[in-house]
């Protein structure tokens, strides 16, 4: 599974680790939290990486959404790359 995800990515050009807090989705309604998570993930990548569709990995989007449509964390360590055709992706950092 690692050399398949190796040539989904290319080669990385650049990469960064932040912690991506998702305070201001607990504003929304229990049932709308996760949804509302992972747009405020979209809209961090898009800010910080000055991309227009970055790519959020199938890992972050079950740690999301793990402990039900409540249940979201507070924040999310993520690791994101972009390679050379400038497609950026979102992964989870290990230890998570």
């Amino acid at each position: 599974m690692a050399e398949r995800e190796e040539e989904d990515e290319g080669e990385v050009v650049e990469e960064r680790i932040y912690t991506i807090p998702l305070k201001q989705a607990w504003i929304a309604p229990s049932n709308r939290r996760v949804p509302r998570g992972v747009r405020l993930v979209r809209s961090f990548v898009q800010k910080h990486m000055k991309v227009e569709d970055p790519i959020i990995t199938p890992e972050v989007n079950e740690y999301l959404w793990s402990q039900g449509i409540e249940g979201l964390p507070r924040r999310l360590r993520v690791r994101i790359t972009r390679d050379a055709e400038d497609v950026v992706r979102v992964h989870l950092v290990k230890g998570n």
